[in-house]
């Protein structure tokens, strides 16, 4: 019976994250666990699952009497996700490129050829192949704590990703520096993916930033 109920909470995660990340659940709007049990038809006991590991990513803040909300968009809240990614992240798949062992290296060039080939005009699937790619460069190095922390703050990235880098021409450029990046993790050239990966997200935090002063 745990199976199940374990089942169906990933099912309500994966269904309001991706609402949340595209925008489709507004700031100001309460989510209540028996509104989205009914919607879904299903039990609260998994919802009720699904809108604890939200907040625990952050994702929804709880509110007493209130149900859960989505919290606001901020540039204070983009830099801080991108430091700490730039703290963790590139150091991280640097350690795991020495590490990683061929089905992983697999799994991480098979991301890179989703992410190529991801959906321009479905930014939600960019953000998820987006995510996919950088978990790929850490799980080999086998921290979970590391990598759970590096995950969680990709969750946070997505919502940015998708509401401002569709306006940006970063595009091109971002394919570019992925392959690079891959190229020297493959190659276990620790010091260079450390370098290349931090570029990478200090130039995507800078335009993220210029995306969102643009529209606010």
């Amino acid at each position: 019976m745990s199976i199940v109920v374990r089942t169906l909470a990933e099912r309500v995660y994966e269904n309001l994250r991706d609402r949340i990340v595209a925008g489709r659940l507004g700031t100001d709007v309460p989510i209540r666990q028996d509104a989205v049990a009914a919607e879904l038809g299903m039990s609260k006991i998994p919802v009720r699952e699904a809108l604890a590991r939200l907040e625990q990513v952050g994702l929804l803040v709880g509110r007493t009497n209130r149900g859960y909300v989505v919290p606001p968009m901020s540039v204070e809240d983009i830099e801080d996700i991108y430091s700490l990614r730039l703290g963790v992240e590139p150091r991280a798949a640097a350690f795991a490129a020495a590490r990683a062992n061929d089905a992983e290296r697999a799994v991480a060039q098979s991301a890179s050829g989703l992410l190529e080939n991801a959906a321009v005009g479905d930014p939600v699937q960019l953000a998820t192949s987006v995510h996919n790619f950088h978990a790929a460069l850490v799980r080999p190095g086998r921290r979970p704590l590391t990598t759970q922390l590096v995950e969680r703050l990709l969750v946070l990235s997505a919502r940015y990703l998708v509401t401002h880098l569709p306006r940006s021409d970063r595009g091109p450029q971002s394919h570019l520096e992925y392959r690079s990046i891959l190229e020297a993790w493959l190659a276990r050239d620790a010091e260079s993916v450390n370098l290349r990966l931090a570029a990478h997200i200090d130039q995507t935090l800078q335009e993220l930033k210029r995306g969102f002063l643009r529209s606010n």
